[in-house]
């Protein structure tokens, strides 16, 4: 159950929440809200995989 909600999560921030990657910031010029963001869609793809 938890691990569907996880993915659930993932799909909803890959169409809503902007890819950081593609945009090729760095991550040590990143404002705290892109932290924030970033830190957010990670702790998300962790939890969709484990």
């Amino acid at each position: 159950m938890r691990k569907k909600l996880f993915k659930i999560l993932a799909r909803v921030n890959k169409a809503v929440l902007p890819s950081f990657t593609k945009r090729r910031l760095d991550l040590s010029t990143a404002s705290k809200w892109q932290m924030m963001i970033f830190g957010y869609k990670l702790w998300v793809t962790k939890n969709a995989l484990d």
